[in-house]
């Protein structure tokens, strides 16, 4: 299948694959994807991603984290923000705290993508793709 928004493709797998408690998911991997599961593995979202297959059927396998006995889901909330029918872009002074900063915001800059944290100290702004907690 091929999918127009692979951003929101990507969240929504993750999404559905931890509501149902599953171990690792597969996203097809494009440079985009990966700079977002770089950014989740860094802010401990997930437990790793590698690159799977060949060619142009290359996917990356994520593996989820979870917590406690009852497996509770480490993020309880993907949601992407601009799409490719309504862009939103913030510049430095106006980039969005997620939950007071318990969350983060995944931000592609000119520096590549990265979270609201890392672009508020490097004094960047950007398009907000999506919000994570």
């Amino acid at each position: 299948m091929a999918a127009n928004d692979t951003i929101a493709d990507m969240l929504t797998r993750i999404r559905n694959a931890s509501l149902a408690r599953h171990q690792t998911t597969e996203v097809p991997s494009t440079k985009m994807t990966r700079s977002i599961a770089k950014v989740l593995l860094e802010e401990g979202f997930i437990t790793e991603y590698k690159e799977v297959g060949e060619g142009v059927k290359k996917t990356l396998m994520i593996s989820l984290k979870y917590k406690g006995k009852n497996r509770q889901p480490i993020i309880k909330t993907l949601k992407r923000v601009s799409t490719p029918g309504l862009r939103v872009y913030s510049n430095r002074k106006e980039l969005p705290r997620v939950l007071g900063g318990i969350g983060i915001a995944i931000i592609s800059t000119s520096s590549g993508i990265m979270t609201d944290r890392d672009a508020r100290s490097q004094g960047l702004g950007g398009e907000v793709l999506a919000y994570v907690w």
